[in-house]
């Protein structure tokens, strides 16, 4: 029977969420990958407890999570009854909806049939009767932004959801979004964008700037640039990396010369502050206060430690972000 570290929250940073009262991580586990039926169950729920006991107190998944769809749900869900039944008002869980889950036209996107009945389904696998945040996944070219933003509205008066939030939506989006809700009584809480020193878009679109104003948190994801900064490719492609295989995320063909040479100059830098390529990269996500925490993934205990300890050096100075920012805009 697992047991919870007593000292879980000594190290951990918490921020708060927007205008919230809600705080998360600086660091969150996302279960977008390793937790499908094709890696071991006792890694998946090794990886749970250890993050548990480092003071990650906040699981990010999504209905299609796995692969297939639905499976990371049933192993968070499997993995709540084993070892986390005592802990579940320490922890905060989300998921999302928008991708295709189930055939015909109701089984993706933004209206409020699919998403309610996804969220239905997301509870069942996860044993849950609510989630803490519900997202919408991606905005719906084709549904009115108030049925997908009253569908959210909805969730949290059933008591199927205690906040909710957006993932990649454009800065207008995003602020229609918010006046929607706001209206309803049920305020947008974060936004989920893809954020990391080689996918700067949240602050060249004018993102982080918008939801500073509307006082919205944020969590970025894939802030290693879905493996690309964790330091696997500084001497070419390891057969068993993401890479390497036929997944749609990341291929060879990203791996050009020009981004290797600056993988190694950033890699010095962050030699030069004691720490990996990896943690450089969450610290530099988490320089600033206006992330609120970003996402990690790990496929071992041993990963995600080496990720948290990222928490030790969040600060840079002048010279340390002048020199990043002179690599990956060079």
């Amino acid at each position: 029977m697992y047991t919870a570290h007593p000292d879980r929250y000594a190290e951990m940073p918490y921020r708060r969420t927007g205008r919230s009262g809600l705080k998360l991580p600086a660091l969150s586990l996302g279960l977008w990958h390793n937790f499908g039926p094709d890696r071991p169950v006792e890694t998946q729920r090794a990886i749970l407890r250890r993050a548990f006991d480092l003071g990650v107190t906040h699981f990010d998944l999504a209905n299609n999570y796995g692969p297939p769809p639905g499976s990371a749900e049933s192993a968070l869900g499997e993995a709540l009854k084993a070892d986390f039944g005592p802990y579940r008002d320490e922890l905060v869980i989300s998921t999302k909806a928008g991708y295709l889950m189930w055939p015909g036209p109701y089984g993706e996107w933004g209206s409020r049939k699919y998403l309610l009945s996804s969220l239905d389904q997301s509870l069942s696998r996860m044993g849950l009767d609510h989630v803490d945040i519900f997202y919408s996944h991606r905005p719906d070219p084709e549904t009115p932004l108030e049925e997908t933003m009253g569908a959210l509205h909805t969730a949290v008066q059933q008591g199927k959801a205690l906040y909710v939030g957006v993932s990649n939506y454009s800065p207008e989006q995003t602020r229609e979004a918010a006046r929607i809700l706001a209206e309803l009584g049920t305020p947008l809480l974060i936004h989920q964008p893809r954020y990391s020193m080689l996918d700067r878009r949240p602050e060249t679109s004018g993102l982080l700037d918008a939801l500073d104003e509307l006082e919205v948190g944020s969590i970025a994801y894939s802030p290693l640039e879905q493996g690309l900064l964790t330091g696997r490719y500084l001497n070419g492609i390891p057969e068993d990396s993401r890479a390497a295989s036929d997944s749609p995320f990341l291929n060879s063909d990203a791996l050009t010369e020009e981004l290797v040479g600056k993988l190694r100059t950033l890699n010095e830098v962050a030699g030069s502050r004691g720490q990996s390529l990896a943690q450089l990269a969450l610290a530099w996500v988490l320089r600033q206060g206006r992330v609120t925490s970003a996402l990690v993934g790990a496929s071992s205990p041993r990963q995600l430690e080496d990720s948290v300890a990222a928490i030790g050096n969040l600060d840079f100075d002048a010279d340390e972000l002048a020199r990043i920012d002179k690599v990956v805009k060079g």
